[in-house]
């Protein structure tokens, strides 16, 4: 399903793997690791890229594991996550000067991610992005540390952050920016449309196969489009 973008959207919901920063390196070398010393045969780097971005637990449902060698492979995951795996990570190029000007401009800006959010507020704070954030650090929404069994969709998170935001309320227009179709379809399970981003990790019409209402592939394409 698609649906309309705003004109001028008041309130921005940013992904954060894919869409703000690269974050692919640290997590593929973290499931290496995962794969590799829970005995399971080690995906090659085009498999390892899709699990960047879904919850985790969808990810591995998806390769077959059962519920206990999952919890496994997370496990070691987390733990390599932890050491530091999560900061092998860069901001996309424009990025920063995207949020600035949104900023400037007086949208309300927030980060809606699958990612289990006691991860994705350190990641925030640690590349300085959460100072053109509306409500800094505690704008950074995601699920809690959910366990390999659990898929949770990421339309739950979206909820939470558009309300938290005020952009749920009378007179607000709210948009998702994401790179895969679990932000198209989260976004749209809310009532608002996705702009997908291709500098991400989605398959080639990924996107636009989702539903999303517009696709850029840069973040100059990305202010125009927001700020009209």
């Amino acid at each position: 399903m698609t649906t309309t973008l705003p004109d001028r959207p008041t309130h921005v919901l940013l992904d954060l793997d894919g869409t703000l920063t690269d974050s692919a390196p640290g997590i593929m070398a973290s499931l290496r690791t995962a794969f590799t010393e829970t005995g399971f045969p080690v995906p090659d780097d085009a498999r390892l890229r899709r699990f960047v971005g879904p919850p985790l637990g969808l990810s591995l449902a998806r390769a077959a594991l059962t519920g206990d060698q999952a919890e496994a492979v997370v496990a070691v995951y987390r733990r390599e996550l932890e050491a530091g795996g999560m900061y092998d990570n860069s901001v996309f190029d424009g990025v920063t000067d995207l949020l600035a000007t949104l900023r400037d401009a007086g949208t309300t800006l927030v980060v809606a991610t699958a990612k289990p959010q006691p991860l994705a507020r350190p990641i925030v704070e640690h590349f300085g992005l959460d100072r053109y954030l509306t409500g800094g650090i505690d704008s950074v929404f995601g699920p809690a540390m959910e366990g390999a069994g659990e898929h949770a969709g990421k339309e739950k998170v979206v909820a939470r952050a558009l309300a938290a935001s005020g952009g749920d309320q009378a007179g607000a227009s709210a948009v998702m920016v994401g790179d895969r179709e679990h932000d198209v379809h989260a976004a749209a399970a809310n009532g608002i449309a996705t702009i997908g981003v291709t500098w991400g990790y989605g398959e080639p019409g990924e996107l636009e196969q989702a539903g999303a209402a517009a696709v850029v592939g840069s973040a100059g394409e990305l202010r125009a489009l927001l700020l009209g």
